[in-house]
């Protein structure tokens, strides 16, 4: 989970979202899944704090559609092809 803070002119917000990274050659590629937001990095530490300013600042452009967002914490598994 990464966590996000917005502002818009009538609140502050703060939202958690889920997000996964894989390794892809030297980088590492991180994914907001609820949003659909990507970002990268070359350590996780690097994908995860990319990841977080790329959610923001999509939330920044959208921030009457994110507020009174209520997310639940989505169901991870695999599967196997």
């Amino acid at each position: 989970m990464i966590g996000v803070k917005f502002c818009d002119k009538l609140s502050s917000m703060s939202h958690k979202f889920s997000a996964s990274i894989i390794k892809e050659g030297k980088w590492y590629v991180a994914r907001a899944l609820e949003l659909d937001v990507v970002s990268q990095g070359k350590t996780v530490a690097d994908a995860t704090r990319n990841l977080q300013e790329a959610v923001e600042l999509y939330l920044e452009d959208r921030p009457s559609e994110y507020r009174g967002l209520i997310l639940e914490t989505p169901l991870f598994t695999t599967i196997e092809v």
